[in-house]
């Protein structure tokens, strides 16, 4: 029977709305309506006729619902509504002739909602109706003041944001202002967007504009890192942030905090979420996982288990009002790798009637199709570019093992590890066996040839100390870290003896529940000497701050763009500390990751995983002939490939339902039982017991090998970036010639190193470094392609001569800069004090490569008595000296 209107009023929109607190009464004439406390009149009389509910509130007519039955679409009928309210004679305004502020069109199951009092009337869909103190709030904000707040005081008035900061912030500001409910910022990994959101915040409830913030996050070390950014953030008023507002967070552990820095974050109480009283006003830090209990219960939620880092003991279902947050930020909001993930992401937002602003990195389709296009763009190629990130150089690790698996001969000693015990076996082989390079360290590993690619990159690392004079910091990403089969844990033992700096040098930081305290382990490995290396699966692929680190090592394969540009970006913060210039990535499987990404955008939007229809599902629309012949032969799919994983056991079982338990066989004949026999196939495919063993039959134990005799060639080489291109040190020198030989009549610093070395200046050489870098031709890279094809630290000058005149001398630039001197020397008599002033001006020149008097105010100079003093030494001749030389430095 089709459900009537009526029908519809009564069984879906009476029950939602009692429930949110308001008494259902039929209006009658002359009744009073100033005395009315939270009620819906029903057939409520207007001059363009009856409403179906008039929503009274204290005395008040501030809301319209219009219903209709299940089976119509409402978000049409909200032009029913608004005639209502424009027929309306008791409202309690007028808004452009509309006398009641809020209006909502539904079928009971569907809702959709119009203020009607803003500059720009935007319909939108919400999850519930409100509730009767939700309105009286609405009804008092004084939004226009709080709009008049924004276009009144500068952003500059926060200091430190940097200016994409203050133009991100001013971009939210005046898509709120046009009424947008739903936006995306997009900022590289690294520039800072929790700053950014402290600052976002604290002018969103300093304006006004709301009184209820939501900041979720989707890692509990995110939201610990962020409670402690608004804990120091200080105001334009000189506080702190938590001294001016109050800010509640979930429960931590006091080692998430870290025992150097006490810090007691104030845990938000349940009456907050549950009341959302008008008087209130907050911030709450709460990961997404801890909201979706709090609103849909451990059922609904993402799936947790004990071996979940995420997991949220302490969370249980709360009644939560849709109004409970003016505002919700969704940071790292890219989260939902697949369908089911992303199904539960989006209803935990969109249950609540708030702005919802996404920040991500890396937006993916569901995140677009969510928050709309990026109203702000800020890429890596900018952060670089102005200096706010670093860029990275490749090494491509060569591994015969990772990119073409391994070959096991007759009679080779093997491990044979008993995945349940850890116990491990030591046996020969009687038949050769073959792997793929995808099942190394899922079922078998080669020590060997992790240790092979771990020393190779201790190479690298020990020259970047020689180099630098300090041990890089090192994250290397491994394949996982299951009990008794470990990559993570190979990784650790090798790395601990291929080191051998002790333990804390080396630490594992995953979500492994045995892993002790990861919160603080991860802020060690940010804060202290020790860990240098650390080894990891996932849990440090996404906004966890590690300035310090310059090695991050892909052992493990990546397919997600998102993932990729998340894990990388784990390297671009600047750290002048250590004087940090760039980060190294190394490829371990022959640089096919950084090949198969050159082409991918920091805003290319990646799509969405598909998740596989559940079994049940696939039955049903077999029942249900609903494309039947697709559903069946998926549904043969599945069921081969539970004959592939079913154990002894699970044949026992399964000859319960189908003859020997033979699942292969039955799957074969599926197809033909289901034509033949429907009704009685059917019923044991529908039977609730016989899918449920389904799904949790006992599995054959997982195998997994140890090949000791396993070898492995392992070499290593350099990557240059020109574009979206990787090149060989000695292609990439080649590249570069080819670009000089082009551009030497279109570059100033081209023509003069070539033919006018008179005009060789500080600002020749500037623009000269400007011009090769936006072309991809960074000098650091320059000098490394030389020093590796070479053999010399070539100075940019020789680079660029060289690249010119295959026969034009490489120098360093101490040489350059001693050939220059000693032509001075022989053309020129000085005294021994100008000598000494000679001195320091080489020194300057080796790291500088010219000079003008303007140099002289560098503390070299400055603290022997600087421009003033020289000049004296030099008796009015500095001037052409400098330019001599200069002249010299060039024509060499």
């Amino acid at each position: 029977m089709i459900e009537s209107e009526w029908q519809t009023r009564k069984r879906r929109i009476d029950t939602r709305l009692r429930a949110l607190g308001w008494k259902i009464t039929p209006h009658k004439q002359g009744m009073d309506t100033s005395k009315l406390g939270a009620v819906a009149l029903e057939e409520y009389p207007t001059a363009n006729g009856p409403a179906d509910y008039a929503l009274f509130v204290r005395g008040q007519f501030l809301g319209i619902i219009e219903a209709k039955k299940v089976t119509v679409n409402p978000q049409n009928v909200l032009e029913q509504a608004k005639r209502y309210a424009l027929g309306a004679i008791d409202g309690p305004g007028n808004w452009d002739g509309y006398r009641v502020p809020f209006l909502y069109a539904s079928n009971g199951e569907l809702i959709w909602h119009l203020d009607t009092r803003g500059h720009k009337r935007i319909s939108r869909q919400i999850s519930d109706y409100h509730t009767p103190a939700a309105l009286t709030e609405f009804f008092k904000r004084e939004i226009a003041q709080a709009f008049d707040w924004f276009l009144d005081t500068p952003i500059d008035h926060i200091t430190r944001l940097r200016p994409y900061q203050q133009q991100s912030i001013f971009c939210a500001e005046k898509a709120i202002m046009d009424g947008r409910r739903q936006m995306l910022l997009a900022l590289a990994t690294g520039t800072g967007k929790t700053f950014l959101t402290v600052a976002m915040i604290y002018r969103l409830l300093e304006s006004k504009a709301a009184k209820r913030i939501l900041f979720l996050v989707d890692r509990k070390a995110l939201a610990a890192q962020s409670v402690r950014e608004f804990a120091a953030f200080t105001t334009p008023r000189g506080n702190k942030f938590n001294q001016e507002y109050e800010v509640y967070s979930q429960r931590f552990q006091r080692e998430d905090f870290g025992d150097d820095q006490p810090f007691d974050p104030k845990v938000l109480p349940e009456a907050y979420l549950a009341a959302s009283d008008e008087s209130h006003t907050f911030l709450y830090v709460s990961t997404i996982q801890r909201m979706t209990i709090n609103l849909f219960g451990r059922e609904g939620a993402f799936p947790q288990d004990g071996n979940d880092p995420e997991m949220e003991d302490d969370a249980g279902k709360l009644d939560i009002p849709i109004h409970a947050f003016d505002i919700i930020i969704a940071d790292e909001c890219h989260r939902g790798y697949t369908s089911s993930e992303t199904a539960i992401w989006r209803q935990t937002l969109q249950y609540f009637d708030a702005i919802k602003i996404g920040l991500t990195a890396t937006p993916a389709a569901h995140t677009v199709a969510f928050f709309g296009e990026p109203i702000f763009r800020y890429t890596v190629e900018q952060a670089v570019q102005e200096g706010y990130l670093v860029d990275y150089d490749a090494v491509s690790i060569h591994s015969d093992v990772r990119l073409n698996g391994a070959f096991l001969k007759p009679g080779e000693s093997v491990g044979m590890v008993d995945t349940t015990t850890g116990e491990e076996v030591f046996d020969q082989l009687e038949d050769e066996r073959q792997f793929s390079s995808t099942e190394i360290e899922q079922k078998i590993t080669a020590p060997e040839s992790n240790r092979k690619i771990i020393q190779e990159i201790a190479k690298y690392a020990y020259e970047h100390e020689e180099r630098t004079g300090h041990f890089p910091k090192i994250l290397i990403f491994a394949v996982n870290d299951l009990p008794h089969t470990s990559h993570s844990d190979q990784l650790v033992r090798i790395c601990r003896e291929v080191f051998n700096q002790g333990d804390e040098f080396v630490q594992k930081i995953t979500g492994n529940p045995n892993v002790d305290r990861p919160l603080q382990r991860i802020r060690e490995f940010r804060n202290r000497p020790n860990p240098k290396v650390v080894v990891s699966v996932d849990m440090l692929t996404t906004g966890v701050d590690i300035p310090a680190l310059e090695f991050i090592v892909f052992l493990r394969p990546v397919k997600s763009r998102i993932l990729w540009e998340q894990m990388l970006g784990r390297g671009t913060r600047r750290c002048p500390e250590i004087n940090k210039t760039h980060f190294t990535i190394f490829d371990c499987f022959g640089g096919t990751l950084i090949e198969y990404f050159k082409d991918a955008s920091a805003f290319k939007v990646e799509s969405l995983q598909k998740e596989a229809v559940p079994l049940a599902q696939v039955i049903e629309n077999i029942w249900n002939n609903v494309d039947r012949d697709y559903n069946v032969k998926v549904l043969v799919r599945r069921l081969q490939r539970i004959e592939k994983d079913m154990s002894g056991e699970a044949r026992q079982q399964f000859a319960q339902y189908i003859e020997d338990g033979d699942m292969g066989r039955f799957a074969a004949s599926l197809p033909k039982r289901i034509k033949e026999d429907f009704t009685a196939t059917l019923k044991l495919l529908r039977d609730p017991a016989f899918q449920d063993l389904l799904l949790n039959y006992p599995r054959a134990k997982r195998s997994f090998l140890v090949g000791y005799e396993i070898g492995d060639n392992v070499t290593s080489e350099w990557k240059f970036r020109v574009e979206e291109e990787y090149l060989k040190p000695e292609d990439y020198l080649t590249r570069f010639a080819t670009f000089i030989q082009a551009k030497q009549s279109e570059i100033e610093a081209l023509q003069v190193l070539m033919s006018r070395p008179q005009d060789w200046r500080t600002d020749v050489l500037d623009g000269l470094r400007q011009k090769l870098r936006s072309a991809s031709f960074d000098e650091r890279d320059l000098q490394k392609a030389s020093e590796l094809v070479h053999h010399r630290l070539a100075d940019i000058i020789s680079l660029v001569k060289h690249a010119a005149k295959d026969a034009s001398p490489i120098y360093t630039a101490e040489e350059r800069v001693d050939h220059a001197m000693t032509q001075l020397l022989a053309q020129n008599q000085f005294s021994d004090e100008q000598l000494q002033w000679l001195q320091l001006i080489r020194e300057h020149l080796i790291k500088n490569l010219t000079i003008e008097l303007d140099d002289f105010d560098a503390p070299i100079f400055f603290q022997r008595g600087g421009l003033g003093k020289a000049k004296k030494v030099f008796a009015g001749e500095l001037a052409p000296l400098l330019q001599r030389i200069n002249e010299a430095l060039a024509s060499i």
